[in-house]
Formats: C-alpha cells, sequence, structure tokens
C-alpha cells in the first residue's frame, strides 16, 4: 500500500507538508462555504444554524490556512545536495532532512542534520540563516530538555559539511545515552 504522507525528518517532508495543507485548507473553507450555501438555499436567509456552522467551520480552516502559509515560507533540501548525501542516509549516522526551527526573533531551515554520539551537525543552504544563531538556539533547546554533552555545528558550505559528515562516519563514539530524547527533541520543535 502507498503511503502519501511522507514522515518528519525524511527527504521531501517540506514539499508534501505544503501539498497536504493545502489541499487540507481548501476542504476545510469548502465544507464551510457549502454549509453556508445550503443553510441560505434552504431557508433563503442567513439567519440559521446551518450559518452558525459554517462560521464555526471556519475556525479550523483559517488554522489549517495558517499551518499552509507556515509550510510555504518553508524550504527543503535541494536536490543537489541530496544527491551528495544520499550515500550517509545507510550507515551509523542518525540523519535528518528538512528541518525548519522557529525562535522569536527568527527562523533556521536545515537542509540535512546528522547525530551520531554526542555531536550533531547540519546544513543550511539559506545564505541569511546565521550558522552560528542557529547553533546557539538547538544548544540552547537541548540544555533546556536537561540533555548534556551535546555539540552542535551548523555548516553553509556543502564540501566543509560532507568532510564533516566523512569524519563523522569514520569516528568511533559510543551513542549518546539520550539518542532517543535528541530526536524526540527535533522532531518536537521543528515545522
Amino acid at each position: 500500500m502507498k503511503t502519501y504522507v511522507t514522515p518528519k525528518g525524511t527527504y521531501g517532508y517540506l514539499k508534501n507538508r505544503k501539498i497536504y495543507t493545502a489541499l487540507r485548507t481548501a476542504l476545510y473553507f469548502l465544507i464551510s462555504i457549502s454549509l453556508y450555501i445550503a443553510g441560505v438555499k434552504a431557508t433563503g436567509s442567513n439567519k440559521n444554524l446551518l450559518t452558525v456552522a459554517a462560521v464555526l467551520g471556519c475556525l479550523p480552516a483559517c488554522k489549517s490556512a495558517v499551518n499552509f502559509i507556515l509550510f510555504l515560507r518553508a524550504e527543503g533540501c535541494s536536490a543537489a545536495l541530496h544527491e551528495k548525501l544520499a550515500s550517509y542516509e545507510a550507515g551509523s549516522l542518525t540523519v535528518f532532512y528538512d528541518m525548519y526551527f522557529t525562535s522569536y526573533q527568527k527562523n533556521y531551515p536545515l537542509s540535512h542534520m546528522a547525530l551520531k554520539g554526542g555531536i550533531l551537525c547540519g546544513i543550511t543552504e539559506n545564505p541569511a540563516c546565521s550558522c552560528r544563531e542557529a547553533e546557539k538556539h538547538l544548544e540552547q533547546l537541548i540544555t533546556q530538555e536537561g540533555i548534556k554533552s551535546v555539540t552542535v555545528h551548523i555548516f553553509s558550505q556543502a564540501d566543509q559539511y560532507i568532510d564533516r559528515l566523512s569524519r563523522l562516519v569514520d569516528m568511533q563514539v559510543d551513542e549518546h545515552k539520550n539518542k532517543e530524547a535528541i530526536v524526540q527533541l527535533l522532531y518536537a520543535v521543528s515545522l
């Protein structure tokens, strides 16, 4: 059976969510509009219970529209970078694609991330994203969860990042004792 939902952290996640939220938003608004039209046709006036249901139906539709706008602004991993990084998916690294982190001040779009031991590294393809600020933001989130001894490195150059991944693969380090907590945290705080 073919699944149409791309799980968070896999390549193409943000693109899939854009399509999904657009369709969901359109469906929610269509339901509200159809309820309103049905009420007006049935009673000849908009003063009926179906109008109330249509107005209340706009609440989840508007929430879905806001969600769609957030996903519309987010960019995922480019096909060229994905091609370069595909060889690192099967191995000792825990990898994440299309991670988009938000804070009160800025957003941090990370195309790819890798975790091994206590080292978390990632790459951004967005020139407006500050690597140092993204590192601080992620370190702060991890520390707030009570997870210690995790270093974060964010790169903006593909060659440097690929070199770092190659060194990570060759490193002999023990798995971090809070690996699952780190993974769940990254999924929880990203779009």
